[in-house]
Formats: C-alpha cells, structure tokens, sequence
C-alpha cells in the first residue's frame, strides 16, 4: 500500500497516501485493533453536524474567517452523504472519551475543506470552540435523538397501527385464553391483539419522555464543563443550528459539568428500549405459540411462510420472523447492561465509555426500529386465523364453569368442572345433569362470546 508521511505533536507517521485522515487517526487505527467494528455512521454523520454547526456559530460569533467556515460546512455536508464512510475506521473500543473518533472527523473535514484553497487545520479550525469531551456526548444525543425520530417511533407507530388494524378484522373472533400456559376464560382476539396495541402505546409514551432530556447537549461545556476556548453564546448557537438542521429541539444542558461526566440520558432511553425490547420479546412469543403445530400444537393462527423450516424434514415451516425479533429483543436486553455499566463509569469531569455507549445505543434503535417493521409486515398483517381450531377446544373449555359461581358456588362449579374434564365432554352437558339450571339459562351463562365482555353473568 503506498503511504505518505503526516506529522502530529507526537512526530511523523506513515498513513495511507489515499486516506483522508492524518496521523492521529492512523496512532488510534494501530492502537485500538480490538473489535474491527468501526463507529456507527449515524454517529459519525452527527459529529459531522455538529462541526458544520459549530463552523456557522464561529462565523457567526467572529472566531473564524467566512473562507475557512464554508469550507467546513461544505467538508461537513460531503461527509453527511455517506460518500467518505471509508475514512473513518476507529474500533468501537477505542479511547473512553472519543477522542480518536472526534479527531477522525476533524482530519477528514480539515483535508476536504483544504480542497477549497484555504489552509484549514483539524485542531485550530474544525474543533474550534470545541473538545472532544463535549463533541462526544453531544454526538450521542444528537445521533440518537434523529434515529428514534426518523427511524424507531415511525416504525413503532406502523407496528401498532398494524396491531389495531387486525384487531378491528378480528373482534369477532372468540378463543380460549391461557394463564399459566393453561386454559382459562375465553377472550376475543382483539381483546387479545389490543394488549400488544397498549404495550406499544406506552412504550412509545417512554421513549417521548426520554426524548426531552435526549435533546438537551453537552455542546459548550468543552474540556470539562467550565466551557474554557468556547466564545459565549456559541453554547446556544450551536444547539439552534443542529435544531435547525435536524427539525428537533435541541438546548445546550443546565449543566455542562452533569452531561460530561455522565451518561444518564442515554441509560434512561436505553432503558426504555430494554422495555420496549420486553414488548416486542412478548408479541413475538405470543406469535409463536398460536402458530405451534400445525397438527401437535395450539394452531390457532397460521404465519406466512416465507422460507423451508429444515435442512432434514421436507415441508416444515418454522416462525422466522417471531423467532427473529426475539433474538433482537434478547440482544437489546444485554446491550442495556453495558450501557447500564457505562453509565457508573463518570469519573469526576468525564465519563470514560461514550464510543461504547455510542455504538449500544444506536445498535438497539437500529435492532427494535427493523423489527418493529418486519413484525408489522411478514408476521402480523399476513397471519391467518384458523378458526376451526379455536372453536373445539373453546366449546369443551371446563373453566367456563366460572361463568356460573354465582348461581351454584365455587366447589359445585369445581366439581363440574373436573367431571367435564376427565370425561372430555362440554361443561353444559354437565352442568345440566348436576345443576337445576334448565339448558336455555345454561347457554346464556355459558356463552363464550358473551364471558368476553366482563361483569357477572346474568
């Protein structure tokens, strides 16, 4: 590979003669070959935003000359592109604070805009006003923030609308509810389906609240959190320029000291997707139960088939989708830990896990915002009802006898009931022979669809 020669304060380094980045980003390249998974792009894009930002707010506020802030914000939208996403190749598990990401970013921008007939200079002109213990944290808001608004609440509003959609089709559709795994009073599917629709709802609620302390940044705080190099006002400049940007509502933190040496914001959204991780690990094993079989289980949907189900046995199909968004959900659930752990570790004026932080975060958007989707599409909306299968097990279900405790009491109804069960027969029959209820008040009392609307039956 032909190299060149670049020069930081620590002296000379031979860096690809193609690369856009300079020595500092090749140290971390040779420094950090831990996991050969590079930053996020949605991350990099928004430390990106942040330099076009904090370009406009120094022309603004007179710290950088019109040639030299052009260039950076014209450097700054070419990377936005995804044109340049080769240049940045930092390891995740890279320095805790980001540094070599931050530097990364202000190379590549620095050589772009040099293009320009300017001399411009990664540290004096790209990260002017700035350090990379302020441009992190603000990164991972920011890239978070526009992830969840553009990519996870739309797909989150899908799935439910999806959900609601098919409930409304399905209301008339009566089945045998099971605690325990065991059968127990009937329900209808919308009832059933309306569950997930709330679970959803609310989860969406969370992540709205989340989202206000999401969109308050570190920006200004600089080394750490006295706001030392950063003219006044650029605090505020920089956080109406990516509002601007973005359409969110971004505003610099009350205190810059609390979002440099913490993570809370991201811990709590993370939490809230571990949440929402429970959602859909919930809706997905619901699916897959009522599609076991098609002959040895419940039966009482049928998924789509969309791929063979074995390498061995011809004609199976398996539930790939459900089983799919569980693994999604289960992988969220560990990645919240680390977060979780990345959070503790704010010592004194920094926290010293962000790029991990960073990744995590993105990574559980980007998991629960695809799955979202493909459970709306290839699970939910496609599944078919085999209501032939829901009506035998419905009309032999024993634990109708609930219905008539307040006519014969908790131990006949439990004798009923026992008698039905072991002699495979529908609790009416029996009820009739052990009860003095005539057949007519027997089916009123007993009437699956009517058990589904609650009170006590009359």
């Amino acid at each position: 590979m032909a190299t060149r020669i670049e020069r930081d304060s620590m002296g000379e380094l031979e860096v690809p003669s193609e690369a856009l980045y300079g020595a500092q980003t090749q140290r971390a390249i040779n420094n950090f070959p831990v996991s050969h998974s590079p930053m996020p792009s949605a991350f990099i894009h928004a430390v990106a935003r942040i330099k076009l930002a904090a370009a406009r707010a120094n022309q603004t506020l007179g710290g950088l000359d019109s040639a030299r802030g052009e260039a950076i914000q014209k450097a700054a939208r070419e990377v936005l592109t995804g044109k340049h996403d080769q240049h940045f190749p930092i390891d995740v598990f890279q320095t805790g604070s980001g540094t070599s990401t931050n530097m990364n970013v202000n190379e590549v921008l620095a050589t772009l805009a040099s293009r320009e007939g300017v001399e411009v200079t990664p540290n004096d002109h790209v990260n002017m006003g700035q350090s990379s213990n302020d441009v992190i944290p603000t990164a991972i808001h920011l890239s978070a923030a526009i992830a969840v608004h553009e990519s996870l609440r739309p797909a989150l509003v899908h799935l439910r609308s999806t959900i609601d959609q098919r409930a409304s089709e399905l209301s008339h559709v009566v089945k045998t509810g099971r605690t325990h795994l065991m059968d127990a009073m009937p329900l209808r599917m919308d009832q059933e389906l309306g569950a997930w629709s709330s679970q959803l709802g609310q989860a969406i609620e969370r992540i709205d609240s989340a989202m206000k302390r999401l969109c308050r940044l570190a920006q200004g705080g600089t080394a750490v959190g006295t706001g030392i190099n950063a003219p006044i006002g650029f605090a505020e400049q920089v956080a109406q320029e990516l509002s601007e940007q973005t359409g969110l509502m971004f505003t610099p933190n009350d205190s810059f000291f609390a979002s440099l040496s913490s993570q809370d914001a991201a811990v709590e959204l993370s939490g809230q997707l571990k949440g929402l991780a429970c959602v859909i690990m919930k809706i997905a094993n619901d699916l897959r139960w009522m599609n076991s079989g098609p002959l040895a289980g419940l039966g009482e949907i049928e998924l789509e088939a969309l791929q063979p189900g074995s390498s061995i046995m011809p004609g199976k199909v398996n539930p790939v989708i459900p089983e799919s968004a569980a693994q999604a959900a289960a992988q969220v659930i560990g990645l919240d830990s680390a977060i979780t752990v990345a959070g503790q570790s704010g010592n004194f004026q920094l926290n010293v896990m962000l790029p991990l932080v960073a990744s995590n975060l993105l990574t559980s958007i980007s998991l629960m915002s695809n799955t979202a989707r493909l459970l709306a599409d290839r699970a939910i909306a496609t599944f078919k009802v085999r209501e032939d299968n829901l009506k035998g097990p419905l009309a032999r279900n024993p634990i109708l006898v609930t219905a008539l405790n307040g006519a014969i009491g908790y131990n006949a109804a439990a004798a009923i009931a026992k008698e039905a069960y072991q002699a495979g027969r529908p609790i009416i029959d029996v009820a009739e022979e052990k009860t003095n209820l005539d057949r007519e008040t027997l089916e009123r009392l007993l009437d699956p669809a009517a058990l589904t609307q609650g009170g006590i039956p009359e």
